[in-house]
């Protein structure tokens, strides 16, 4: 078995905390029974600081690095360690989604292709496309979509869990 860090954070491939691990999840913590791990956190991840402390909570969060960039020609402003950013729905408002207006035309005669290159969709064929020598008449355009309705904003994930060492070797400062 490797020795972990206390503290140290790593990432699982099932939905429990190993012995010696607690999940990521923002919960409370005794300070009175987790001194060593208190004084690593503090109460960056929240907690009263008196008698609790909480742990990170990674739940539908993406980890970034905290600090400065290391690259000079890079400078977002940084993120503080236990910041939150972001959101996990987004609402698109209608001024918010460019407008379109696509022409898509059919054709009214009969459907007899299966390969829609040079034809539109047709009518009562044995196919679904159709010669373009026949009446051509648009088809309903698209509208405007979402109904200002939220729409998930989480990036892409497998499911993994992040837990944290509630025990293990006390990292050194130096």
């Amino acid at each position: 078995m490797t020795e972990v860090f206390l503290g140290q954070i790593m990432l699982t491939g099932f939905a429990f905390a190993p012995r010696g691990f607690a999940l990521c999840n923002g919960q409370l913590l005794s300070i009175a029974q987790n001194q060593a791990l208190f004084s690593l956190l503090g109460t960056q991840y929240g907690g009263n600081g008196t008698t609790n402390f909480a742990l990170p909570n990674m739940q539908s969060c993406t980890p970034v690095g905290a600090g400065s960039s290391v690259d000079p020609s890079w400078s977002p402003a940084p993120y503080v360690q236990g910041q939150l950013a972001g959101a996990e729905n987004v609402t698109l408002q209608g001024t918010q989604v460019p407008l379109h207006s696509p022409v898509v035309n059919g054709t009214t005669s009969a459907g007899t292709a299966r390969n829609p290159t040079n034809g539109l969709y047709g009518t009562n064929g044995s196919a679904i496309f159709g010669a373009a020598s026949g009446t051509l008449v648009p088809l309903q355009g698209v509208g405007a979509g979402g109904g200002n309705q939220p729409h998930s904003n989480l990036q892409p994930y497998t499911v993994i869990s992040f837990v944290i060492a509630l025990s293990g070797i006390y990292p050194s400062r130096g």
